[in-house]
Parts: structure tokens; sequence; C-alpha cells
């Protein structure tokens, strides 16, 4: 069976002519640039049925905040807390610190499914000098 050949053209029209530079744009300064932290600062999508039909996910927990919920915890007696962990499905071991830690572990599973939004972290503009210069290097 013969071989098949290919030929490529080299020339191109569109090439030739004069050479054209891009001219250097101006460099920002460090104090206009913005800083971004990579959040979507859009509304949370629902991602159930539930949300849909409206469940901002109180119910379970009573609240979506973290700082509500331990103290919640911390006034619970010890058997208190025990019926409450085993209510969502945590077998109630160990001492009190640990089911503590455990039950608010599973808070931040639940709570972070109803996309919590929190506020923004605030922008760091005091950079040393040192810093600086260090970070100036890259260019």
């Amino acid at each position: 069976m013969p071989k098949k050949t290919r030929t490529i053209n080299t020339k191109n029209s569109d090439l030739e002519g004069p050479e054209t530079t891009a001219k250097a744009s101006k460099k920002p300064s460090l104090n206009d640039m913005e800083q971004s932290h990579g959040k979507d600062e859009s509304e949370p999508t629902p991602t159930t049925l539930n949300q849909i039909w409206g469940d901002d996910g109180s119910g379970r927990y009573k609240t979506l905040d973290e700082t509500e919920y331990r103290t919640y915890l911390q006034e619970m007696s010890w058997s208190d807390l025990r019926s409450h962990a085993s209510q969502h499905g945590l077998i109630p071991v160990g001492d009190r610190v640990e089911l503590e830690k455990k039950l608010i572990k599973e808070f931040k599973a639940y709570a972070g499914s109803f996309n919590v939004k929190t506020k923004p972290a605030p922008a760091v503009n005091d950079v040393p000098d040192k810093v600086r210069k260090i970070l100036e290097e890259g260019r």
C-alpha cells in the first residue's frame, strides 16, 4: 500500500508586512489595586427542595449562627447535652468538651449546606516596607 504524503504551504500572506508592537501599558500603583477574596457575593442559590420552598435552616438547631449555638450548648446540663446529641444522630460518648466539639462540627456542616454568607474579611493595606520590597522583586 503506498504511503500518503502531505505538503504544507509555509507561505502566508498575513504574516508579511510591517511589524507592529503593542505599547506598554502603564502599571497601576499598589494603592490603586484592590485585593479580591474570591468569594461569590451573589445570593446563595437553593440546593434542596426544602430551601426552594422557603426553609431557611433554622428549624433543626434553632439558629444558623455559630456563636449563638455555642452559648446554647454551654447553657445545657450534661444530661440535656447528651439527649441533644442523640437527637442529632450522635452517640454521646466521652466528656462534655469532646461532645460539644462533635456537635459544633455537625452544626457547621449543616449550616454550610445553607450557604450562610459571612462578612468579608477587611482588606490589609498595611504592608511593611521590608515585605513590600520582597514582593516587588518578582515584577
